[in-house]
């Protein structure tokens, strides 16, 4: 009897087995398949050009435009900082010429 019911055993075990490897295959073919359509699907992209969009040249211009405004600035800082530095190396002379020469020396003797 235990025999029998061993041998059932094994059976049992050898076809669930061998179930088991079917599915293994079936599923791996699938994956195949799978991997094999989306490699054939190939599209062809191309970049988006909106319709009102600005030309090359007129890009550059602004381009351009910009720039020259970014010197016209710097040149603005530049002249009033050589004024004001101007203003104030004059100040600083005048206050050093009037220590010197007209102050009242006290002594205190």
């Amino acid at each position: 009897m235990t025999s029998e019911s061993s041998d059932r055993q094994k059976e049992l075990e050898q076809r669930e087995r061998i179930l088991r490897e079917r599915e293994v295959e079936l599923r791996l073919r699938e994956m195949e398949a799978n991997i094999q359509a989306t490699d054939a699907a190939f599209h062809q992209t191309a970049k988006h050009q909106p319709e009102d969009s600005q030309k090359p040249w007129m890009k550059k211009v602004i381009l351009g435009g910009k720039l020259f405004a970014l010197g016209v600035v710097t040149l603005v800082a530049v002249k009033i900082a050589s004024v004001l530095a101007g203003f104030i190396i004059v100040a600083a002379l005048g206050l050093m010429s009037y220590k010197l020469f007209f102050e009242s020396k006290k002594t205190n003797l």
